[in-house]
């Protein structure tokens, strides 16, 4: 028997561009004689669609559109997924406004020659994370096995597959040979190993044929890979599909299979390929085409453009160097390094007129502090450079990039409407290390430098003030990404933390400073995520906080 997997990047409510897409990896499959083609979880909406499931017009539109799909399956049959609404289901408004449709299910449908041949409806409904299904969707409670050209068929839905002695199992049982599994799983760095040995172990286990196709592409903030899988009942890959990009995998499970040929990633190309897919689909999708972003001569603005040149094409990078009150002359000569090196069109704006304009009208209301640091004078530089930004993209149509990382979105090391000002934070959910790790990888993979030595080797700096050091406002990084680690990702208490090894002053610091700027990150512009907590949707936490 002849498969093909089908990983496309679709749109999210965009069911024209959705339904060309599958008729186009259809009509190659036919071609190709493979009996069964698959697509992703919830293939026609795009995912996740959100509220767009409280709309009626939405889910007659979603259902319009796969009994087109169906109408295709003469001589293949198809596999995709979609919003099933049972019959008579409605959308009920409950009190006060608030909706909620009871009879939606997150579905795959199985059609062949004209006509459908099984509906199964997805069993366990994620709600953590990054995921909220519970919101907009009724579990299904039937396990099913389907027939087909004399092969029994298991087909499930994304978490579905991942509970243990679940809905595989269950199928298996029934006799089933074959698993399908249709899934729109998320990137972060690790993911797809962790996916791919908890896969190669239930089919295995199980003895079936496996069969997984994930989603690809960029969807606000979130990543999806694809990396789709066939494995033989032995735990042998025999199909492996390509990352980050859209693919159409063919292979046989009948007689002899051959053992697929798959790809090692480095930690430095997964996030790498990650961000630069979801950049790219973030501009395409809203009708963006180029950015926008200040460099500092630091790293941080650095690995930003360098990251959306690889992209976009340089072209398409606009760099503004904006010298202020404190920048020094090595710091202007390593972003004008950065601009020559990417070949980007680049402005220089200074804002020392701007800043001593702020400061004659601001004094005689805003008095400076003597001999003490003075965050308000700080801060306006960055706002400055901020609304020059915004300006330009006001003007030309940029994407403003914010170039914060996850160690100073954590800890509030930013300066809201100042250098938190944009649509998007490429590197917002990038520690600092990683950060340096990144960029030393650019540069030794590349046939020139792309950063220069100079950023890799000086201490972070805002320069906002005379002889400013991140490290000493802060921490040495490497002890901050250790604790943010633990506490953001692990999601340890102070105390466990402290038990191994972290200082308890140090620690009760960080935490305190994570919780304080929370209204500091729920007005950060949209972080792409690569980490398995990143800041956002994912991690929920009150504004006014007290427990430490």
């Amino acid at each position: 028997m002849k498969f093909a997997i089908a990983q496309i990047n679709p749109i999210v409510g965009d069911f024209a561009h959705n339904e060309k897409k599958m008729r186009e990896m259809i009509q190659l499959a036919k071609e190709a004689r493979a009996q069964i083609i698959v697509f992703p979880e919830l293939t026609l909406t795009g995912y996740p669609p959100k509220d767009l499931l409280f709309r009626e017009d939405f889910i007659a539109e979603n259902q319009k559109v796969a009994q087109k799909i169906v109408k295709e399956s003469k001589g293949i049959g198809i596999v995709f997924g979609y919003v099933e609404r049972e019959r008579n289901g409605k959308i009920f408004p409950l009190p006060l406004s608030s909706f909620r449709i009871p009879n939606l299910f997150n579905s795959a449908l199985f059609a062949y020659s004209g006509r459908i041949i099984g509906k199964i409806k997805k069993i366990h409904l994620p709600s953590y994370d990054v995921f909220d299904e519970k919101r907009y969707f009724q579990p299904g409670k039937e396990v099913k096995v389907l027939r087909f050209q004399g092969r029994n068929i298991g087909v499930n839905i994304c978490e579905d597959i991942w509970v243990e002695n679940g809905v595989l199992a269950e199928q298996k049982e029934k006799g089933a040979e074959i698993i399908i599994n249709i899934s729109a799983s998320p990137f972060y760095i690790g993911k797809y190993e962790q996916r791919k040995r908890i896969l190669r172990e239930k089919a295995r286990k199980n003895r079936v044929y496996l069969i997984y196709c994930n989603l690809i592409g960029g969807q606000d903030d979130l990543i999806f890979d694809g990396g789709s899988f066939a494995f033989a009942p032995n735990g042998e890959i025999i199909a492996a599909g390509k990352r980050f990009e859209e693919d159409l995998i063919f292979f046989e499970i009948d007689g002899e299979e051959k053992v697929g040929k798959e790809r090692r990633w480095s930690e430095e190309e997964e996030v790498i390929s990650a961000l630069s897919l979801g950049l790219k689909d973030y501009l395409r999708k809203n009708g963006f085409s180029k950015v926008c972003l200040g460099i500092s001569g630091g790293i941080d603005s650095a690995l930003t453009a360098s990251l959306a040149v690889r992209a976009l094409g340089n072209e398409n990078v606009l760099g503004v160097i904006m010298p202020g009150p404190y920048t020094s002359e090595s710091s202007i000569r390593d972003a004008e390094m950065v601009i020559k090196n990417l070949s980007i069109p680049s402005l220089k704006i200074d804002i020392n007129q701007i800043y001593n304009a702020y400061l004659n009208t601001l004094r005689r209301f805003i008095p400076r502090k003597r001999g003490k640091e003075d965050a308000t004078w700080e801060n306006i530089q960055a706002r400055i450079r901020g609304n020059i930004l915004m300006a330009l993209s006001n003007r030309f149509g940029y994407l403003v990039l914010s170039t914060g990382n996850k160690s100073e979105m954590a800890v509030g090391y930013t300066t809201l409407y100042g250098d938190m000002a944009g649509g998007l934070a490429l590197i917002a959910d990038l520690p600092k290390g990683l950060i340096y790790k990144i960029a030393r990888y650019l540069n030794e993979n590349s046939e020139r430098e792309i950063i220069p030595k100079h950023i890799l080797k000086k201490p972070p700096s805002a320069e906002l003030r005379p002889n400013q050091r991140d490290e000493e406002d802060l921490l040495p990084y490497p002890i901050l990404d250790a604790i943010l680690h633990l506490y953001i990702e692990e999601n340890l208490p102070p105390a466990s933390i402290v038990r191994k090894g972290f200082k308890k002053e140090d620690v009760i610091r960080v935490v305190h400073l994570v919780n304080r700027n929370e209204y500091k990150r729920r007005q950060a512009p949209l972080g792409l995520k690569i980490t398995q907590k990143a800041f956002g949707f994912g991690r929920r936490m009150p504004i006014t906080n007290r427990f430490i």
